[in-house]
């Protein structure tokens, strides 16, 4: 009689080993398969793809593009501003966003967002936000963040939180936001840079949504 080399919870084991993802088991983390958000009343899941053999074809899966203007951003490129991850963007979705203390922010142009973006998030381009060009949305915008004005400057004692972000660490309009809204007084301690932007989101197979 032959003796089994193997016992047998180990035999069991490498069968686990290499058995086929299936449906549900690529997650974020270990124990947190989605994160469910409410936008416009409405409940809005963000999952990765569960597709282990997925991969980009948009304009995402570009390694290369002419720089500048398509020059690397450095990890912190304000001093002063947090960067963050894609746990971050979670975190705050759950948390600022819910309780509308806080403000996913697309930095990008209108074309970009309208291709499609973050679950949650709200297009208020970098452009618009200069002082020169954006004056008369200005106003508009910064009622919607909480910014009164009194007679001599803008107020930001009740400012929302803003968490920033564009096509990722290639691209400037996050950035250039940024300093926009740092010249217009918003403190810096309100503002997050999510560098991995759109590329690193889609990268790691999270779902986005195409704005109305």
């Amino acid at each position: 009689m032959i003796k089994n080399k193997f016992p047998l919870n180990k035999i069991v084991l490498l069968t686990l080993l290499y058995l086929p993802l299936s449906a549900g088991e690529v997650n974020i983390t270990k124990d947190l398969p989605y994160v469910d958000i409410q936008i416009e009343g409405k409940t809005v899941r963000i999952e990765r793809i569960q597709d282990t053999k997925h991969k980009l074809t948009n304009s995402y899966s570009k390694t290369s593009r002419v720089a500048p203007p398509f020059s690397i951003q450095p990890f912190q490129p304000i001093k002063g501003i947090e960067t963050v991850s894609e746990l971050d963007v979670l975190d705050f979705l759950k948390k600022e966003v819910a309780s509308k203390d806080g403000v996913l922010v697309d930095a990008r142009m209108p074309k970009w967002n309208k291709a499609g973006t973050i679950p949650g998030a709200v297009n208020i381009p970098f452009s618009i936000l200069s002082s020169q060009k954006g004056e008369r949305y200005i106003k508009q915008i910064f009622s919607l963040l909480n910014v009164t004005k009194n007679e001599k400057s803008w107020d930001f004692s009740s400012a929302k939180k803003l968490l920033i972000f564009d096509n990722g660490p290639w691209c400037q309009q996050g950035v250039r936001a940024m300093h926009n809204l740092i010249k217009l007084g918003y403190p810096k301690s309100k503002i997050q840079y999510y560098r991995g932007g759109m590329q690193y989101w889609e990268i790691l197979g999270f779902n986005t949504v195409i704005p109305k």
